[in-house]
């Protein structure tokens, strides 16, 4: 796909779907998130015939252009005592997607039902008790594809993949360029690799050549968790679309958790230190504890109530980031990141990665540097906040020079997550202070690229198949329709009826046949019986 080509189909991505157009398909995924549950609505044309290519899947948007989505809340977690309710969570949404899809469609639309980090966390007895009334109600209230294995929780890894898969689909990394030989060889295009930071964890996700192999025979078995192989193509027997995913998920490493294991750090310490040397450092605002991942002269309280302390920002971005260091739980292995988790060699000069959620919002909120990361820019621009007063920021802030969406929590905290990103992506990822190709988006051409796209084009990558042998089985019949004329059809008629007439002749035949043999074999039987009983029973006059 050339860029004009991805240009005219990101303008058709946001045209209202044809809902009147049968050659139409649509996909349903629900995600069942620790907070609420989202369904998403997908439709695609026909695939064009090509085995090489994907399914065009799109989100579906209603006739005024908007994503057909629904969100409810909680989670659907928060039916672990009561799942006979599961199913009654559950249907507004597809009670919602049912209305936007053509009701002929609804038999041959799939629907897909994943529960991600909120169920995950609950004993496997009660996430199967919700699994169950899904599986067995749904089908009652709704027509639409589904079957046992189109609801289940999925791991972290899996969620990974998905994401992976989703962002490069939108950035056209799976569409093969032909080679022009005869042989049908393609040229694969670099595909990117995704880094996404969180509230509560952080994700990293990269193809890894089949070249590349593990440093020792421990790592061999920790890589085999993290290294999802998969074939996105609809024919098993076709390699082009088959990648390998590293992918690796650290709880406690998004920007929120790391703030909050920086501070009960903090506090342990400072409350060890004061009972020690007899000091009462912190437990008042006049003798604050002085903390250097704070904007220069920021009044904060952290602890518990039991144990409230005082900080003071004095605004240093190089010792915050020092002081953050520990935090990563680097080891001295080799090929490892964060917590010492194996990671595969990336080839940084030819990669190019990017960066979600708190690496956006680190790089433009405030510093209004989003796009492509420069680290020693970024370096630069974090340090001046740093250092700059609160006061002043509070000032600018007022008169609405920063991001719409940057609230007072984030200018607080903004010094602290720069030195935190800057560490996980370079100390921790070990990504060169030079790298030039990491890219850092809240949107993907526009639009907000979710884990759930990836997973219906991975979970629908059989049904090209399935049309293309349709398409191939109707081509031949109409080979065989066109390679007649009309004369050898009479005659192919006249054989088949003088088949038929041969047939019925010999049929006949054989009935007189058998009719013939049934009557002499009655008579023969009648003579017999007849000769038996007149030698039992007659006496014959004698005549001399």
């Amino acid at each position: 796909m050339n860029q004009l080509t991805t240009v005219a189909a990101n303008l058709t991505d946001v045209e209202a779907t044809d809902i009147s157009n049968p050659d139409l398909n649509y996909g349903l995924v629900v995600d069942c998130g620790s907070s609420g549950s989202r369904v998403f609505v997908y439709c695609w044309p026909q695939h064009n015939g090509n085995p090489h290519d994907l399914l065009d899947i799109r989100q579906m948007r209603d006739q005024h252009r908007k994503p057909v989505v629904m969100k409810i809340k909680p989670g659907i977690s928060e039916l672990a005592t009561t799942p006979e309710k599961a199913s009654d969570y559950i249907y507004p949404l597809l009670s919602f997607a049912a209305q936007h899809i053509p009701k002929s469609k609804h038999q041959e639309t799939p629907l897909y039902i994943l529960c991600t980090a909120g169920m995950r966390v609950l004993p496997e007895s009660q996430q199967e008790a919700i699994l169950e009334d899904l599986r067995t109600d749904i089908p009652v209230h709704f027509n639409f594809l589904f079957s046992d294995s189109h609801v289940e929780v999925i791991s972290g890894k899996q969620e990974g993949v998905y994401a992976w898969i989703g962002i490069n689909f939108v950035l056209g990394r799976f569409n093969h360029v032909d080679n022009g030989d005869q042989q049908e060889t393609f040229v694969r295009k670099r595909t990117a690799g995704v880094l996404d930071m969180g509230g509560v964890s952080t994700q990293i996700a990269y193809e890894v050549p089949k070249t590349v192999s593990v440093a020792s025979p421990q790592q061999e078995e920790v890589a085999k968790n993290l290294l999802a192989e998969f074939n996105l193509g609809c024919d098993a027997h076709r390699t082009e679309h088959v990648y390998r995913v590293y992918v690796s998920t650290f709880l406690g490493f998004g920007g929120n958790a790391a703030r909050q294991r920086y501070e009960e750090n903090l506090v342990s310490k400072t409350v060890l230190q004061n009972k020690l040397l007899g000091k009462h450092q912190g437990e008042s605002a006049e003798s604050p504890i002085l903390d250097p991942c704070l904007p220069a002269d920021l009044p904060d309280e952290v602890g518990p109530p039991e144990q409230r302390l005082h900080l003071r920002g004095t605004g240093d971005f190089a010792l915050c980031r020092l002081l953050l260091q520990p935090f990563l739980n680097r080891t001295n292995d080799t090929q490892t990141s964060l917590n010492g988790i194996y990671q595969p060699p990336i080839n940084y000069p030819n990669s190019q990665f990017y960066g979600f959620s708190e690496f956006y919002y680190c790089t433009e909120d405030v510093l209004r540097m989003g796009g492509d990361y420069n680290a020693s820019s970024y370096a630069i621009a974090a340090k001046t906040y740093c250092a700059t007063q609160w006061k002043t920021l509070k000032e600018r802030f007022d008169r609405g020079l920063y991001a719409s969406h940057a609230d007072v929590h984030r200018l607080k905290y903004q010094c602290f997550k720069s030195a935190w990103m800057y560490e996980v992506f370079h100390s921790g990822f070990s990504f060169p202070t030079g790298y030039e190709n990491l890219k850092t988006a809240l949107l993907v051409y526009d639009k907000e690229v979710q884990w759930t796209l990836g997973a219906i084009l991975y979970r629908t990558r059989f049904m090209p198949l399935r049309d293309i042998q349709q398409e191939s089985l109707k081509g031949a019949h109409s080979h065989w329709r066109h390679s007649f004329p009309l004369m050898n059809t009479h005659y192919l008629f006249l054989a088949c009826f003088l088949v038929v007439v041969l047939s019925i002749m010999l049929y006949v035949l054989r009935l007189r046949r058998i009719h013939r043999r049934a009557v002499f074999n009655r008579g023969a039987s009648a003579s017999v019986q007849w000769l038996e009983e007149g030698l039992g029973s007659q006496d014959l006059p004698v005549t001399l």
